[in-house]
């Protein structure tokens, strides 16, 4: 990837930065994805970097108003609830430097990510693909109860004399740690973001046995 001078060359990538609501230290993925991509590839690229599993509704949430599957959100929708629009009409490069507004994922746990235009590309060749670049810790496992559920999963974890510590640790499968990050598999993840045939990951990733020097 080649970045060229956008004052000679047409936009054609935007850099996102993606963080999640009320946990510190703080959770969060850089992406660089197509400027012509709509919000519901946004939608997809986020599940994709977080590595969430796509089980539930989402919505943006958009200067008061809210944009997703309309049909599907106004199914569940009350009489007052604003309208929903489409997120497939409106792309990435229609927003300006700097915008800022909400991706809500699972209106259970209620997973609020705050979203921000960082800057436009010009980039030699015209991506396709979606790409992470940075970020930093793991989000909270799927249906773990929200921020509080989080909060007190973390507490368990880390204390093995706790009543549920061996439960809690099976239904993450075995093994969870809140400072992981690993760019390369998550970057491969966004890379993959828009292939109805990928399979994502129910668990984080074990670490690696590495053999003892004799």
């Amino acid at each position: 990837m080649m970045f060229i001078n956008p004052m000679f060359e047409p936009i054609n990538a935007v850099q996102i930065r993606v963080s999640l609501d009320e946990i510190e230290p703080l959770v969060w993925r850089r992406l660089v994805l197509p400027s012509v991509w709509t919000l519901d590839k946004l939608h997809l690229a986020i599940q994709a970097a977080f590595n969430w599993w796509d089980y539930h509704l989402h919505e943006f949430q958009i200067g008061g108003l809210r944009y997703g599957d309309a049909a599907l959100l106004m199914e569940d929708a009350f009489k007052d609830d604003p309208q929903v629009f489409e997120s497939r009409g409106v792309r990435l490069r229609d927003f300006q430097r700097g915008s800022r507004f909400t991706y809500l994922y699972d209106f259970g746990d209620d997973w609020s990510h705050s979203v921000e235009i960082e800057q436009f590309l010009a980039l030699d060749p015209t991506p396709k693909q979606g790409l992470c670049i940075d970020g930093a810790r793991a989000r909270p496992p799927e249906d773990v109860g929200g921020v509080n559920g989080y909060e007190q999963f973390l507490e368990i974890i880390r204390d093995e004399g706790a009543p549920r510590h061996e439960e809690m640790i099976t239904w993450a499968g075995g093994y969870f740690d809140p400072d992981w990050f690993d760019l390369a598999i998550i970057d491969k993840d966004v890379k993959n973001a828009l292939r109805t045939s990928v399979r994502r990951r129910l668990y984080q990733p074990k670490p690696k046995k590495t053999k003892a020097k004799i």
